[in-house]
């Protein structure tokens, strides 16, 4: 048995399973019944577990793709970690689940992984990077601190618009309730 703690709050985060079960047992493990029973939560030893975001892979439903490529492309993972962790997760065979911190359900849980589930990795997201060059240009640098340039005045206009436009708006629905009702 294998014991992890789930935060609640983190993000980006995947997490790998594979699952040593028959291919006519898959289905049944990994699908919440309409009952409520759940084995796959069961084997996690979840308290919360969401099933949209449980992923579900027959490695060799990825024909000439491997497992890795699957991952680093479906789930952004990189790092040093995932790098030295593709030899192992692309000699897997049969199964695997795949688990975004979403399918937690941001609950914070203790989970205690049993058979058929075996822990393979946790992996992180690539964080966003930006596309192309630094901008260059004088618009594109920020501004000093205090600069107004290019906002909308601050001389209480908007408010009084805005309290002008809900007097009319109050005025044509009571009328049109006082048109209604007679």
């Amino acid at each position: 048995m294998t014991k992890m703690q789930i935060n609640g709050s983190e993000t980006g985060t995947v997490r790998l399973f594979h699952l040593d079960l028959p291919p006519e047992a898959i289905e049944r493990y990994t699908t919440q019944a309409g009952t409520g029973e759940y084995p796959l939560q069961y084997g996690l030893g979840a308290k919360r577990l969401r099933p949209a975001f449980v992923d579900v892979v027959a490695i060799r439903d990825l024909g000439d793709m491997s497992l890795s490529a699957y991952l680093a492309e479906a789930y952004q993972l990189a790092g040093a970690d995932f790098r030295e962790m593709r030899p192992r997760i692309d000699a897997l065979k049969g199964h695997v689940v795949v688990l975004p911190n979403q399918a937690f359900d941001h609950v914070t849980q203790d989970l205690t992984v049993a058979s058929p589930l075996r822990w393979v990795g946790t992996f992180r997201e690539e964080a966003a990077r930006g596309r192309g060059p630094t901008p260059r240009s004088k618009a594109a640098r920020s501004r000093p601190a205090g600069d107004t340039a290019g906002k909308a005045p601050s001389d209480g206009r908007m408010p009084r618009l805005a309290m002008i436009g809900l007097g009319v708006l109050a005025a044509l629905v009571l009328g049109w309730l006082a048109l209604g009702l007679t």
